[in-house]
C-alpha cells in the first residue's frame, strides 16, 4: 500500500487526500453549473464569472504582486531566501522582517475584502435603492469600513509590538547565556 501511495505521489505530485479534495471541488463545481445552468440569468452570471477572472488574473493580481515586492523591499525582505544559509542572527533578523511583513499583509487583505464585499455601500453607489429597500442611509459604510480597517492594522501593530517585544527578550537572554 506504501509502495502505490509513493507511486501516486511520484505521478500526481502530491498525495491522496489532495487528489480525493480536488475530486470533491470538481463534483460540487459541477453540481453549481447544473444548477446555474437551468437559471434565466446563466448567461450574465457566465459573463460576470469570466469578467472577474479577467479582471483578478490580468489587472489585481500583477498590482498587488508589484504592492508586495515594494513592501518586501521597504521592510528588507528578499524575494527568495539565500540557498547558502545564513548565519543564525541573520536569520532571525530575517524572520522578524518576515513577521512584520505579514503584520502589514493581513490587515491590508482583510481591509482589501471589506470594501470589495461592501463596495456599493463605501462608495455610495444605489443609496436610493438601500433606503427604499430598508429606510436607512448608506451614509456610515464609508466611515464603518475606515475606522474598521484603522482597527485591523492597529491590532496587527499590538500584536507585532508584543511578538517583538518578546522576541527582543528571548535575544537579549540569548546573548548573556553566550557572553556568560
Amino acid at each position: 500500500m506504501g509502495e502505490l501511495f509513493a507511486r501516486l505521489r511520484a505521478a500526481y505530485g502530491a498525495g491522496p487526500r489532495h487528489l480525493l479534495v480536488l475530486l470533491l471541488c470538481f463534483v460540487v463545481t459541477g453540481w453549481v453549473a447544473l444548477r446555474v445552468a437551468g437559471e434565466a440569468t446563466a448567461g450574465r452570471m457566465l459573463l460576470w464569472f469570466v469578467g472577474a477572472v479577467i479582471l483578478h488574473d490580468l489587472v489585481l493580481f500583477p498590482l498587488y504582486a508589484l504592492l508586495d515586492r515594494g513592501l518586501r523591499t521597504a521592510v528588507g525582505v528578499p524575494a527568495r531566501p539565500s540557498p547558502s544559509g545564513a548565519p543564525s542572527g541573520d536569520a532571525g533578523r530575517a524572520a522578524a522582517r518576515l513577521a512584520l511583513l505579514n503584520h502589514v499583509r493581513v490587515p491590508a487583505l482583510g481591509a482589501a475584502l471589506l470594501f470589495l464585499v461592501y463596495l456599493p455601500g463605501v462608495l455610495g453607489w444605489g443609496a436610493d435603492t438601500y433606503r427604499a429597500a430598508t429606510g436607512q442611509e448608506r451614509t456610515p459604510f464609508l466611515g464603518r469600513w475606515l475606522v474598521l480597517s484603522g482597527a485591523l492594522f492597529l491590532l496587527s501593530a499590538v500584536l507585532w509590538a508584543i511578538r517583538w517585544a518578546r522576541w527582543r527578550t528571548v535575544r537579549r537572554s540569548a546573548e548573556r547565556v553566550e557572553r556568560g
